[in-house]
């Protein structure tokens, strides 16, 4: 009796599956935000109330001087946006840690984190679909500034592009590794008013920080220029006018590093939680 001699199938170059990985990972996360249309309304829904009701309330009373990286006095709804897509970014990089604690209680993470790649590149992916949503609708939420009179200068707008994804990949980077160390879905409220409100308030997204001085509040006043927020929405108001300024991109990015690199090490079955979960089920 002959038997069929059995060819071993090549595993397809790193790059195409890389490309694959990425459409999986990706892909899925667009997919679910796509299916659920109201998931943007409600997304818009916080920033917009602050957009209209705050600017039009507090135009008279949080008078902007001039400061960098304004040559002249401005509307206050225009000082907000930046602070305001920042808002975006902030709460999406929260919707994706809460995500993942999900797909992690549901089994889905177990899945993910045995597939035949290296754990970076995995996460990585995660990390740049949650990325792609902040900066979609923080894209939405400009585009309705502009409609209520809030302008964007075409020639600032690939700065300004830039600096959004920047800072969103630092946010979603932080979600990331809060992702690591929230347990379990009835957890994740406390977590996110502990970090969301904080991190939002103690900032320049609706006030200068020069108001703070003004008033004495020197704690706060160092609290916020140690908030990494404060830099993601300095670098975001720099770009809108045209100007960059290295100290935010410089946090920014670095503390976008320091997050990525928590996170992968929470994910680590030697040292996270996969060791402790006992295989991240």
């Amino acid at each position: 009796m002959q038997v069929a001699s059995v060819i071993p199938i090549a595993a397809p170059p790193l790059p195409v599956h890389l490309l694959r990985a990425l459409r999986a990972v990706v892909g899925r996360e667009l997919n679910r935000f796509l299916r659920q249309p109201t998931r943007l309304g409600s997304a818009l829904v916080r920033p917009l109330l602050w957009f209209v009701v705050f600017s039009a309330g507090f135009n008279n009373v949080f008078g902007v001087a001039i400061v960098p990286p304004y040559e002249t006095y401005i509307e206050y709804k225009a000082y907000m946006v930046p602070g305001l897509l920042g808002m975006v970014a902030l709460f999406n990089g929260m919707q994706s840690s809460l995500s993942m604690v999900y797909d992690r209680e549901m089994g889905v993470m177990r899945l993910l984190l045995t597939a035949p790649l290296a754990r970076g590149w995995l996460l990585a992916f995660k990390l740049l679909a949650g990325t792609c949503l902040s900066v979609l609708q923080m894209v939405v939420f400009l585009a309705i500034a502009w409609a209520f009179g809030v302008e964007v200068p075409l020639t600032n707008l690939p700065g300004l592009l830039v600096a959004m994804a920047c800072g969103a990949t630092m946010l979603a980077a932080l979600g990331l590794m809060l992702s690591v160390y929230v347990k379990q879905l009835e957890n994740f409220a406390g977590t996110m008013n502990f970090v969301i409100f904080p991190m939002f308030f103690i900032s320049p997204a609706l006030y200068p920080l020069w108001k703070l001085e003004e008033s004495g509040a020197w704690w706060l006043l160092h609290l916020a220029e140690w908030n990494p927020f404060t830099h993601a929405v300095e670098a975001m108001r720099y770009a809108l006018v045209g100007q960059f300024t290295a100290l935010s991109w410089s946090v920014v990015v670095g503390c976008g590093v320091v997050f990525f690199v928590a996170a992968l090490w929470g994910y680590d079955p030697q040292r996270g939680w996969v060791k402790t979960k006992g295989g991240g089920g």
